[in-house]
């Protein structure tokens, strides 16, 4: 069966929005990315799971991506079907102490929830330019704080189209990972537990956050966050800056002057162009500091 084909049964089968060769680079905060072979944003869970069940049915491959950030997409594209978990599955419902978010909420729109019903404990995700579900994936966190720390239960699918829950005990939270990556299932809710406090102390240390973000990373740019995880005891942008990397550039891709973990896209960018800078920051940070530093960016597509 052709691709067109495969699309004409799919728009049939879903509510959803369904796209054929849709360019990954307009759903990527770095701006860089070539065509997905097959692109829906699921309305609802049930259209998710219709979609999973069709990709299974028919053998293809499934790549999940939220916001796009954190993500480094092939030049060549993704092959299969890629999943937009969005604004379809970004609900948030507060009750108590208990906040229940939908995977596809905006970090910031959370924390501002979160603030609005006197909640403290996720101001810190006011500044990170992700989603709910992507957040839980890789544990996200910043200022010392990590969202895996807040979670109570986990909704989420396996690729087979089984709905699935998790309660806290049941997953596991490191640095920027989660075993919920090793469970390989699309997370589409979860329940997270506030701290009670005042919302004008919550409000200023949200503000605090955001002044001390727009201070020192590249908010101008294009950009997919940190490039590497920080190696433990110190930071990955000061080991960058020590091996002389701040400013490198190729392409129309660099070393952020302002954060030396951030490579930014000065415009027309394109992923060989990060990888190439990737690989010679690695070298010369091993090279002049020994430490080998470690991707936090997800690379999907063919390479």
């Amino acid at each position: 069966m052709t691709d067109a084909a495969i699309y004409e049964d799919l728009q049939k089968t879903l509510k959803s929005p369904v796209f054929l060769a849709e360019p990954m680079s307009k759903h990527t905060s770095w701006r860089i990315g070539g065509p997905a072979d097959l692109f829906v944003a699921p309305r609802d869970e049930e259209d998710l799971r219709r979609a999973l069940i069709f990709a299974r049915a028919r053998g293809l491959p499934v790549t999940l991506v939220g916001n796009g950030s954190n993500l480094l997409v092939s030049d060549y594209g993704i092959r299969g079907m890629v999943i937009k978990i969005g604004p379809g599955l970004s609900e948030v419902q507060v009750q108590g102490a208990l906040i229940k978010a939908g995977a596809g909420t905006p970090l910031p729109r959370l924390a501002d929830r979160a603030m609005r019903a006197g909640l403290a404990g996720f101001e810190f995700l006011a500044g990170i330019p992700g989603t709910v579900g992507g957040a839980l994936v890789m544990n996200a966190g910043a200022n010392g704080c990590a969202v895996g720390e807040r979670v109570r239960q986990v909704t989420a699918y396996d690729y087979a189209g089984n709905r699935l829950i998790f309660n806290a005990g049941e997953l596991v939270f490191k640095y920027r990972k989660s075993s919920l990556a090793d469970r390989k299932v699309i997370v589409t809710g979860v329940v997270l537990e506030g701290v009670p406090g005042r919302v004008e102390e919550i409000k200023k240390r949200m503000e605090n956050y955001l002044a001390r973000r727009r201070k020192t990373q590249p908010l101008e740019f294009p950009n997919a966050g940190s490039v590497f995880k920080n190696p433990p005891g110190d930071s990955a942008g000061r080991l960058i800056e020590a091996a002389g990397c701040k400013e490198m550039r190729v392409g129309n891709i660099q070393v952020s002057p302002r954060h030396a973990n951030f490579f930014v896209n000065l415009g027309g960018g394109v992923a060989r162009d990060v990888l190439k800078l990737i690989e010679r920051v690695q070298h010369l940070v091993e090279e002049k500091c020994g430490v080998k530093l470690v991707l936090e960016v997800q690379m999907l597509g063919e390479f």
